[in-house]
Order: C-alpha cells, then structure tokens, then sequence
C-alpha cells in the first residue's frame, strides 16, 4: 500500500512543477526587502481582521487574480495565511494552482474586504463622535 497520495501530473509534459526539480538545492533566492516584508506583515494583519469581519457572512476567503495564468485564484484564510508566512520564512512565493471547483460566492477579493473592513471602521468612528458631548 501506498503511504503517499499518488501525483495526478506524474508524467505529464504540462505539470505545473516540472521545472521544481531542476531548480539546484543550493540555489539562493533574494531575501525580502524591508519594505517588502513589511508589506507581507501588514498583509497577515488584513488578513486577520479580514476573516474576523467576514467569516460570519459564509464568506470563506479571498479570490486573487493570477499575474502568471490571468485566472482567478480562490483562497481560504488559513491557506492564503500559510502561503504569506511562507513568503515570509523562504523569500519566494509558493508554487500554486487553482482551487478545485470552488463556489466564487464564497470568496471576495481583496479590495473588497478592504472596503469592507473601512466601512465598518468608519462606522465604529461615527458612533464613537456621536457619542461625545
């Protein structure tokens, strides 16, 4: 019996990480910069509140446009959360493919929650001066 799940690409010319065992186990890759780390730290922080804020309306993560495929990327929070922290620790991003038949109702995008997340800030700001004499 096999202990490890049997790779669905084995053998095919288009799998997604082919190239991955070629790469030299010596090869080193930039480290973050400063800004760019902090970036990806203020990304996890986002996050966080993202998923406090949104989880409650079924919504279950976020949809990231592809630079690389141009297609849509659905990502729950834990996944997206381990994939920054791996940025974070290796200085490049994981490699990655889309979610199997995710429901796009469940996922918004990042300027969404973005919006979102102000709105509802803002609105905590309003009742807060308001309740000022």
């Amino acid at each position: 019996m096999q202990e490890e799940p049997i790779d669905p690409f084995n053998g095919d010319p288009a799998d997604p990480a082919a190239g991955l065992d070629d790469l030299p186990e010596d090869d080193e890759t930039e480290p973050l910069t400063d800004t760019e780390r902090q970036d990806v730290l203020e990304d996890l922080s986002d996050l966080e509140i993202y998923q406090a804020l949104l989880s409650p309306a079924g919504i279950r993560g976020l949809v990231i446009e592809c630079e690389d495929c141009h297609e849509p990327h659905y990502f729950d929070w834990d996944l997206l959360r381990g994939n920054l922290r791996h940025l974070l620790t290796s200085g490049r991003p994981r490699v990655h493919e889309p979610a199997y038949d995710p429901d796009p109702d469940h996922y918004v995008t990042w300027e969404y929650a973005r919006g979102y997340a102000d709105g509802v800030h803002d609105t905590l700001a309003e009742g807060t001066e308001e309740d000022q004499p």
